[in-house]
């Protein structure tokens, strides 16, 4: 159980709207708070927090990987023929 305490102001606003949705304030008060507490969790997902960043500082080159090695190889070979 929980209580709570409004503005007169909020509480005026949830009763005109149980009203019109033909609802109880309760009602309103959990989805409102089921959906705060589902964006906030969306927000503090590893993912969600860089999502804009991800990608955006590549190289576009998607072989950089194969390449570096094949470099490595390159120079050790020709350090070992002479």
């Amino acid at each position: 159980m929980l209580s709570v305490r409004l503005p007169k102001e909020l509480e005026e606003k949830i009763n005109m709207l149980s009203e019109q949705e033909n609802s109880t304030k309760s009602d309103l008060v959990k989805k409102a708070l089921e959906k705060y507490i589902n964006e906030k969790e969306k927000q503090s997902q590893p993912y969600d927090l860089g999502k804009e960043l991800f990608g955006k500082y590549g190289s576009g080159e998607g072989n950089l990987s194969v390449r570096y090695k094949q470099e490595v190889r390159k120079k050790i070979d020709e350090k070992t023929s002479y």
